[in-house]
């Protein structure tokens, strides 16, 4: 018997492939895209941050005054030149410090300046630090901020993740137990969270440093620091414990409170109360239907937070003088340091932007609702 073919009727396996090729087009599209807007968000913020942190132009004319008082200075002790007049001495200093000038492209227009300081910025060619140096006498930016980066990730990164995950441990207890004195005591401490973590800081340091005598005013080691691995071990744990107990306090509880409301609120869907009556254990009901649709929006807060990480803690850093990249930045500022400023911003911005991009695509797999590309790319 003949089978007769219906006009426009396709094979399943065209209309599949056809479907495979729509959707790789779409993601393709979707990724350029995505890449193309975060990076034109990152150009204009580092470049905002080149206009900011170079105030417009006048930390450059700090820079050639700063050029001349120098060349200046070299002139005026300098013997060969002694039987300059004065009139002599100061044309010497100008012409000398034009050909200065002139190297540092400093006698370009500011706004050539400026693209040229974002082409620099965007290739990371940081260059060399205008004030700052490291402990080991380099001026690189890119060595000051690899040293300043370490004690800020030993501060930060222990105090995160302690934070962390005991509020999502915390906070699971206490959405099983809704209404408890537990759970009420939670709520009537989220308010101790106002308070920033150097106000906790100076009283730790007033209560365990000045009064009781226990614990290091600050710094990062002891001083001189210990010769043996061990003492330096110990004495680096010990300058540890006022400022991470500082930043926890400052944020343990609401913490705990956000996490808490936000378990309560997938604790409280229909499909939850089903769970419960067809006698699943609690466990299971909380892995299944209340952390794993909650999984984005963990993902997110702990990827955000892990890139928080890079900026440090500014006023806690100045309050223990820990040697942060906190303490740098505002050292930066002070100085009016711009190269340190940009580098540390740039930074920032990369590993902010590549994060955000990621994650449109880490979605996708801890959540079958999230489709990535186009007019899919939220909750179908």
């Amino acid at each position: 018997m003949a089978v007769t073919e219906v006009p426009g009727m396709q094979a399943p396996a065209s209309i599949g492939a056809r479907s495979r090729t729509t959707t790789a087009w779409r993601i393709v599209r979707y990724t350029l895209t995505r890449f193309v807007a975060l990076f034109l968000t990152t150009v204009v913020g580092v470049y905002l941050t080149i206009l900011i942190a170079n105030m417009g132009g006048h930390v450059d004319e700090i820079r050639k005054a700063t050029v001349r008082e120098g060349i200046a200075t070299f002139v005026a002790m300098a013997q060969e030149y002694s039987h300059l007049t004065p009139a002599q001495r100061r044309l010497l200093v100008e012409e000398l410090a034009q050909v200065e000038i002139k190297r540092l492209g400093l006698d370009q227009p500011f706004l050539v300046r400026s693209f040229h300081y974002l082409g620099n910025a965007l290739t990371l060619n940081l260059g060399r630090a205008e004030q700052l140096t490291s402990d080991s006498g380099s001026s690189q930016v890119r060595n000051i901020i690899l040293e300043r980066l370490v004690p800020t990730l030993l501060l930060t990164a222990t105090s995160f993740l302690f934070l962390f995950f005991v509020s999502i441990l915390v906070a699971l207890g206490l959405s099983r137990r809704y209404g408890s004195f537990l759970d009420r005591l939670s709520v009537a401490l989220a308010p101790l969270s106002a308070a920033p973590s150097w106000f906790y800081g100076i009283f730790l340091i007033l209560i365990f440093a000045a009064v009781l005598g226990w614990l290091p005013f600050g710094g990062m080691v002891g001083a001189p620091p210990p010769p043996t691995q061990w003492g330096y071990f110990l004495s680096l744990m010990k300058h540890l414990i006022l400022p991470v107990s500082a930043i926890v306090l400052s944020s343990i509880f609401i913490s705990i409170y956000s996490w808490r409301t936000f378990f309560l609120i997938y604790s409280s869907e229909d499909y939850v109360d089903m769970a419960r009556a067809k006698g699943l254990p609690a466990r299971a009901i909380e892995q299944r239907y209340i952390l794993r649709p909650s999984l984005p929006y963990i993902i997110t807060s702990f990827a955000l937070s892990v890139i928080a990480l890079w900026t440090g803690s500014i006023i806690l850093e100045l309050v223990f003088n820990w040697p942060g990249l906190g303490r740098l930045f505002y050292q930066a500022v002070q100085l009016f340091d711009t190269p340190i400023i940009v580098g540390n911003t740039i930074i920032y911005a990369y590993l902010l932007a590549i994060t955000v991009f990621v994650l449109d695509f880490v979605y996708s797999l801890v959540d079958p609702r999230v489709k990535v590309g186009g007019a899919e790319g939220r909750l179908a």
